[in-house]
């Protein structure tokens, strides 16, 4: 079966095209904005063009318009395509990625950005399922908590900088899609609804 996997949700973007378990093509780039206009090039650029059987792109939490991009294209593709399309939360990927790394085996604290100065932050057990759900704190509130020896993600060597101990590691990550083979069965679902990680700043009238 081929795969499809897309990532924009954070300020990199990156589509891949996996047959099983094995890597066929991939293209990843830091862009920081943009993906709107990067995706679906990267996506034509690998072999027949992406065409797969199913596609796996990221629901987030990340960039709401990353996140929204992905998805959009996603649907479109799969719709095009008649490929199943599933989804998959963004901090599963880099704990995957870490595990797969500098963290062998071991249990994972995921750390990126998030918005208004907040991280996301999540647990990983040994088999990369969570051990929590995701939450958006400040830094003082996420080094307060207890965290996991290995910590992953865009705000990692920001939280062991916080954290002041040798227990600690940091790796530095972004989702990179053409690691989307490492990712647990168990988190990938069909319900397609964006994690935005945190409650909308806008409030209907009357909730404010």
């Amino acid at each position: 079966m081929r795969t499809l996997a897309i990532d924009c949700a954070t300020q990199a973007c990156s589509a891949a095209l996996l047959e099983g378990d094995a890597l066929v093509a991939g293209d990843y780039r830091e862009i920081g904005r943009g993906h709107a206009e990067q995706l679906l090039p990267m996506v034509a650029g690998l072999p027949d063009k992406g065409r797969a059987d199913r596609i796996l792109v990221s629901l987030g939490p990340g960039s709401f318009t990353g996140v929204r991009i992905g998805l959009a294209a996603a649907r479109a593709l799969g719709l095009a395509w008649k490929a199943d399309v599933l989804g998959y939360p963004t901090l599963s990927l880099v704990a995957a990625m870490a595990r797969g790394g500098d963290c062998p085996g071991g249990e994972v604290t995921v750390c990126m950005a998030g918005g208004h100065g907040e991280w996301f932050v999540q647990d990983f057990d040994l088999a990369g399922e969570p051990l929590n759900d995701v939450a958006s704190l400040s830094p003082q509130d996420v080094a307060a908590r207890r965290n996991q020896p290995c910590i992953a993600g865009n705000k990692a060597a920001d939280l062991a900088t916080l954290l002041r101990s040798e227990r600690h590691t940091a790796t530095t990550l972004l989702p990179d899609a053409r690691q989307a083979m490492r990712l647990p069965p168990s988190c990938l679902t069909t319900d397609l609804s964006p994690i935005y990680g945190r409650a909308p700043d806008a409030k209907l009238p009357g909730q404010a």
